[in-house]
């Protein structure tokens, strides 16, 4: 074998990793989720929807 295997210090780290993954996710996840890009898609889209919605119900 060219290296040793040392299965402990790789399950520390993978630990360690999914660790400080685990606990950054939360404010990137919030950071996205209520960017105010959505809400303003959102908002736009209402709109667009609400017209379309009338539009097809005018007159014929």
């Amino acid at each position: 074998m060219p290296h040793r295997t040392r299965p402990m210090t790789a399950l520390l780290v993978f630990t360690g990793v999914n660790a400080v993954l685990v606990t950054t996710i939360s404010p990137i996840y919030d950071f996205i989720c209520f960017h105010p890009y959505w809400e303003r898609r959102r908002e736009r889209r209402r709109k667009e929807h609400e017209a379309a919605a009338v539009k097809g119900f005018g007159p014929s």
